[in-house]
């Protein structure tokens, strides 16, 4: 399977907005998301992904075929992140992979390429009761650093509630 990962031009922001409303519907009955009265969920930070120079908002694709969406931050100062103490940390806001693609690699394959494209601390989070991401993301980035250092932490404090990685890519 030949898989992509696009940086997302401003002109795929509708595929991205359909995106997004897959993945709140996916993950609703774990984080408790809401439609609002236009049936439609809202993602506050979304127009934030063109705007705000640290954000780069991704495409997924699997043989030519859109297969999912990757939001990251990158370069974080450590007063907005939730556990890493690096003095900037590369953030996984969000990571959806349509259904139709779970269980193939194309998570796992996507992940790895964002991380090795952009090295240095990362920090990768899930709501508690997401067990299936959670799952998810302690295989890849046990995968990817193949046995060697990572921090696993549970976060609970008003902002957050959850399980957090951090971890160095780009490193060996």
């Amino acid at each position: 399977m030949n898989i992509e990962i696009e940086l997302a031009r401003y002109e795929e922001k509708t595929v991205l907005s359909n995106l997004i409303q897959l993945y709140r519907y996916d993950s609703s009955e774990f984080d408790g998301h809401v439609l609002n009265q236009h049936g439609l969920y809202l993602y506050k930070y979304f127009d934030h992904q063109w705007t705000d120079e640290y954000r780069r908002p991704f495409i997924i694709k699997a043989d030519g075929e859109i297969a999912g969406l990757a939001f990251i931050s990158l370069d974080v100062p450590k007063e907005y992140t939730k556990w890493s103490t690096a003095e900037k940390t590369n953030v996984i806001s969000e990571f959806f992979i349509m259904r139709k693609y779970r269980c193939k690699g194309v998570g796992r394959y996507a992940a790895h390429s964002l991380f090795n494209r952009f090295a240095g601390t990362w920090e990768v989070k899930q709501t508690a009761a997401n067990r299936p991401a959670y799952a998810f993301w302690k295989q890849v980035i046990s995968d990817y650093k193949q046995n060697n250092v990572y921090q696993e932490t549970f976060l609970q404090n008003e902002k957050w509630h959850g399980p957090v990685f951090v971890f160095e890519s780009g490193t060996g």
